[in-house]
């Protein structure tokens, strides 16, 4: 793995401008592996309990793939090679290996992979852009990736198409976001967060930046027909779209989602996705 880059002061310790504004794809790649390598820590912290050491969760909801087999049966992954794209602590590539498939955990952030790497990784695990994979034409079965690397790439048919590439054909790219809809609304857990508050249609990418305006922080907005149409643009057959319902069982709370809001509109949105 490559070692982080190094940060100024001010990227470390000043509190970030919240704006909406441009930002392109050096930017987005650049703040974003700076965030994730800064609250890498705190991430787990906060959030391992829920996704556990092996379990492959598609979202706050807790949809499991145990449940979903949305990358198909399990008992049909083994031997199977899989890249699983902003991996994290690879808590998806760990329960995909012990499912007898052949993952590999691929991560922009070093220190989200120091963390795989503490919880045991008997798979490789590789630092880098998911806009420009590292690996042959052909070279997996399937591909997953939950909550990673799509929602904070400026360019998602760039990276759809580095996945189809890697791809062997008829493979299947399986991925969740943010559900597009939640743009419109506070990100909120409570009654606040269920009023629309800006518009559905407004593209422009969700920036924090620091005191000299650098971004150190780029979450990037497409609607859902913008989902679908980089899909389809990209190579791939949309064979399903998936809107989990907030479960029974679910009584957390995760940024904005909540039971309160989970129950009334959807948080998450997963893309089923097959290259002929």
């Amino acid at each position: 793995m490559q070692e982080p880059e190094a940060f100024t002061a001010a990227e470390q310790d000043a509190e970030p401008e919240a704006t909406r504004r441009e930002a392109g794809v050096a930017e987005s790649v650049r703040a974003n592996r700076g965030w994730w390598d800064r609250n890498a820590d705190e991430y787990q912290v906060e959030h391992g309990t829920f996704l556990g050491d092996d379990r492959f969760v598609w979202g706050p909801e807790g949809l499991d793939e145990v449940e979903a087999e949305l990358l198909g049966p399990a008992e049909e992954l083994k031997g199977r090679e899989v890249l699983e794209i902003g991996a994290g602590a690879a808590q998806c590539a760990r329960w995909l290996a012990a499912q007898g498939a052949r993952p590999v955990a691929l991560d922009i952030s070093h220190r989200q992979l120091q963390h795989a790497l503490r919880i045991g990784a008997g798979f490789p695990l590789v630092c880098a852009d998911a806009g420009a994979l590292p690996f042959a034409d052909a070279s997996f079965d399937l591909a997953c990736s939950a909550y990673g690397a799509l929602p904070f790439v400026a360019d998602p048919r760039q990276v759809l198409r580095e996945v189809r590439r890697v791809l062997r054909p008829g493979g299947r790219f399986v991925f969740s976001v943010t559900h597009p809809i939640r743009w419109a609304f506070p990100d909120e857990p409570g009654p606040e967060g269920l009023s629309v508050s800006a518009s559905y249609f407004d593209r422009t990418p969700y920036v924090e930046q620091d005191e000299e305006g650098r971004a150190v922080y780029v979450e990037h907005h497409r609607t859902l027909g913008d989902r679908v149409r980089d899909v389809v643009a990209s190579g791939f057959r949309l064979v399903d779209l998936v809107e989990p319902e907030w479960p029974a069982w679910n009584t957390s709370e995760w940024g904005g989602w909540s039971p309160l809001r989970g129950h009334l509109i959807p948080g998450t949105a997963i893309f089923v996705c097959e290259r002929d």
